[in-house]
């Protein structure tokens, strides 16, 4: 009788402890900051278009060796790089690889192009902010 009443205490004891040390719940929301600028890219301050705005988001999937044409943004366009491995060339200047996990402040107005690299197919998100029924990308005419 003493022994059964022993492995009770030791058991209500072993429970106690363990519920001390059991891990708290995970908290329902996790906010993960992955980017806050006030300029582009290439250093413009971020601008909205004044009045009415319209919000596009786009996924966008690019094949392994892709090249975009030569284009241009008139207004702001943000882009997160959920898979693979994207090269920004900026007009003249240097260029940029972005990788899965970051977030790109596009230029504004100004001439890039985008190419894959790697074997892996780049797979984008891409929010612009435009006025209603706007074009989110020009794209460069070709030379005469």
């Amino acid at each position: 009788m003493i022994r059964l009443g022993f492995v009770a205490v030791l058991s209500v004891a072993f429970n106690m402890v363990g519920a001390a040390v059991a891990k708290e719940p995970a908290p329902a929301e996790v906010v993960t900051e992955i980017a806050r600028a006030t300029k582009t890219a290439t250093g413009q301050p971020i601008t909205l278009p004044q009045g009415p705005l319209e919000v596009v988001a786009s996924m966008y999937t690019l094949e392994p060796g892709v090249r975009l044409p030569e284009h241009k943004h008139p207004y702001q366009r943000y882009a997160y790089i959920l898979e693979g491995q994207l090269m920004v060339q900026q007009g003249d200047s240097a260029s940029r690889v972005y990788h899965a996990g970051e977030f790109v402040i596009e230029s504004v107005d100004s001439w890039h192009f985008g190419a894959t690299v790697g074997a892996v197919p780049v797979k984008l998100l891409v929010i612009d902010q435009l006025p209603p029924g706007g074009d989110v990308t020009i794209n460069r005419p070709a030379a005469p």
